[in-house]
């Protein structure tokens, strides 16, 4: 086990923090925050909370297509403050890996080629698994189930096979930023935020919440700007904010998709990472009726959930048979390894292990992280949005800002980054308020002690504003 360096310069950095509850790898920092969906020619957008905001492209690379360059380009600007992090990351001991021996096992026919749709016995599983955690009101289907490695792959998929080039999904912002990435970089897909503010407006409301209303807004706009809406994604629970919708609400968005003829990605990568016992996900599989089957479409990954991102396996769900073998037929690029499809048929199917060990010390982990880390807030007086699920607290720095503006939010996230403690900054998750970080707090309670000091370190050397008529009211979780 190593220590902590002795001078603070060469501490190495951590981040607030993204490791596995279960002492598995995860991300930190969430890769790729930033992208763009532009024409040819175009400067790309200015990058806040992620590499040099002064930074744009200009050229093309000879070697590479048009495309190509764009790639590149989000690999050498977006990835600064992760990569720092990896070169440079705290870390005082190895982390163990689950390596039971019935996970270990190698049969000739996991060495073949599978059906890209997954091997039948992986789709009968995550069928099986799917019934049980969505709460089915009936058993699931395996020939519904694609198994590909990963969420990120399942949204480059599905852009391209249920969009033209230039079309759009319409997006609560602020949302996970990579998803724009992922999106465009295969599909050339535009995403179209739906704009939400931290001020509350109506009785019965929270800050940031989503309504139809702000649904037809955001379309009508994309309409008359001429972008063909084929879309809306969905997160839930929500990254960044850890909000949950409700089925009442669940079902108002897909009576509007519905109106619409659009398809509704409901990304539920978190599902299994409520720990408040208030607070209940409701999966879209779970309701009672789907507005419209053909154009709904679920996808979940053990990323998160179970602390293996670095596994690579998520799957789809989705009734649409033409839209399965569409994305099936791209799993000649994306799928998993026989050998993988075998490791996580065992690993779904131990519903007492899940049940009994994993998600009970799972949860306790999460949550007294959560309560460590909202505490040392507001010890702070700083403002936050809570809700109990996901890794995550949205946390309002505007009154530490040097200036209200997305350059002022880059200085203060530089100010973190150089003082070894990565967050992510709201620009990043095209929030329209400078102002607001993403902090992680699902990490060890020593990690979690080291990066809060850090934070408040930072915090205290910045100049405080003398009134600070932005605050948000902190919002604790909801039943």
């Amino acid at each position: 086990m190593s220590t902590l360096p002795q001078k603070e310069s060469r501490a190495p950095t951590t981040c607030v923090g993204l490791a596995s509850t279960q002492g598995l790898d995860s991300n930190c920092g969430d890769g790729l925050e930033r992208e763009c969906s532009r024409k040819l020619g175009q400067k790309l957008p200015e990058l806040c909370g992620v590499g040099d905001p002064t930074t744009t492209f200009s050229s093309y690379s000879s070697h590479l297509s048009s495309r190509g360059s764009i790639i590149k380009w989000f690999w050498d600007t977006a990835e600064e403050g992760y990569r720092g992090y990896l070169m440079d990351a705290y870390d005082e001991d190895k982390n163990p890996k689950l390596s039971q021996s019935d996970m270990l096992r190698v049969e000739p026919s996991l060495l073949q080629y599978p059906d890209w749709r997954g091997h039948l016995f992986l789709r009968e599983e995550v069928a099986r698994f799917l019934s049980f955690y969505c709460k089915s009101p009936s058993p699931l289907k395996p020939e519904n189930v694609v198994v590909l490695n990963g969420c990120a792959s399942l949204f480059s998929a599905l852009a391209t096979v249920l969009c033209e080039m230039g079309e759009a999904f319409l997006i609560p912002a602020p949302y996970y930023g990579s998803i724009k990435q992922h999106v465009y970089l295969y599909g050339n897909v535009q995403l179209v935020c739906v704009s939400l503010d931290s001020e509350v407006t109506e009785l019965g409301t929270r800050p940031f919440q989503l309504t139809v209303k702000k649904l037809e807004k955001a379309l009508q706009g994309a309409n008359s700007e001429g972008v063909k809406v084929k879309g809306l994604i969905l997160v839930n629970p929500w990254n960044p904010l850890g909000d949950i919708y409700s089925p009442r609400e669940l079902q108002e968005y897909l009576e509007f998709a519905k109106r619409h003829e659009l398809h509704v990605l409901v990304d539920e990568i978190y599902m299994l990472s409520v720990f408040e016992e208030s607070v209940r996900h409701h999966s879209v599989l779970g309701l009672e009726r789907l507005p419209d089957p053909q154009r709904t479409h679920m996808m979940w990954s053990t990323s998160k959930d179970f602390g293996m991102s670095g596994l690579r396996f998520g799957t789809l769900y989705t009734e649409n048979q033409e839209v399965a073998t569409a994305v099936a037929s791209l799993c000649r690029y994306h799928g998993l390894s026989g050998l993988v499809q075998y490791q996580m048929a065992q690993l779904l199917r131990d519903h007492d292990w899940i049940n009994q060990v994993y998600l009970p010390e799972n949860h306790a982990r999460l949550k007294a992280a959560h309560a460590y880390v909202s505490g040392e807030l507001r010890a702070l007086g700083i403002p936050f949005l809570s809700r109990g699920a996901g890794f995550f607290i949205w946390v309002d720095l505007r009154k530490y800002l040097p200036e209200l503006t997305f350059e002022g939010e880059m200085l203060l996230w530089r100010k973190f980054l150089d003082n070894k403690v990565l967050l992510s900054a709201g620009k990043a998750f095209e929030c329209k308020e400078p102002g607001w970080f993403r902090l992680i707090f699902s990490d060890k309670a020593h990690r979690l002690r080291l990066g809060m000091q850090r934070v408040r370190q930072v915090l205290e050397s910045q100049s405080q504003k003398a009134e600070d008529p932005f605050s948000c009211q902190t919002q604790e979780p909801r039943g």
